[in-house]
């Protein structure tokens, strides 16, 4: 499964600037209590589409730097099953091919 960019709601959707709004009013940080819990969410509800059984392999390429730049992105990572983690594209290749085979 490919993510070009983290699943963060569009700012400007009326339902969402309401919620944003609100937040701010009770002097909470709507980025970090709302914003960045939704997203988190939204991933994990994409990789369990990808991982449905205990038995299940498959591959997330997370391709927004943010990820590993923001503040916020070691939630994100925090909130997925404990995996490996690669930036070497030679790695996933070897993963498939090992899947391909049966395994190592």
């Amino acid at each position: 499964m490919i993510i070009d960019k983290l699943p963060f709601e569009v700012p400007s959707d009326p339902v969402i600037m309401a919620r944003v709004q609100k937040i701010a009013d009770e002097g909470g940080n709507p980025f970090v209590d709302f914003q960045v819990p939704r997203a988190i969410l939204t991933l994990r509800q994409g990789l369990g589409r990808l991982l449905r059984a205990a038995s299940d392999r498959g591959v997330l390429a997370v391709l927004d730097v943010r990820l590993l730049t923001k503040h916020y992105g070691s939630r994100f990572l925090r909130s997925l099953p404990q995996s490996p983690l690669t930036r070497d594209l030679d790695e996933v290749r070897h993963f498939f091919e090992e899947d391909s085979f049966g395994g190592s």
